[in-house]
């Protein structure tokens, strides 16, 4: 397995993680568990970050002129990273929503 799959691997690995946070906090928002809500959030937050870790180490590599060979399988991690935190930043907004209720 090459450095480009491995690190795809782990970035939907932890997009996938903060995702599925995310959208566990949407539900414990909506049972008004907000605290539960807040935590889950930050939890995303932090896996989230860790992808965007892998992602920013190999923009910094092609950035400093090291040429890098994306596959099919990077992309995929990228949609699923994009995708994540979409969820995250609409779960922020939808738990408002029902904080206000």
């Amino acid at each position: 397995m090459g450095t480009m799959t491995e690190i795809a691997f782990q970035i939907i690995l932890y997009a996938g993680n903060g995702r599925s946070c995310a959208m566990e906090a949407i539900q414990k928002a909506k049972e008004k568990q907000f605290t539960d809500a807040d935590r889950l959030i930050q939890e995303a937050t932090e896996e989230l970050g860790k992808a965007h870790h892998y992602q920013t180490t190999i923009l910094q590599e092609e950035a400093s002129g090291e040429e890098t060979s994306v596959n099919v399988m990077f992309v995929h991690s990228q949609d699923h990273l994009m995708t994540a935190i979409t969820v995250k930043d609409l779960a922020i907004e939808i738990i408002e929503l029902y904080r206000n209720k």
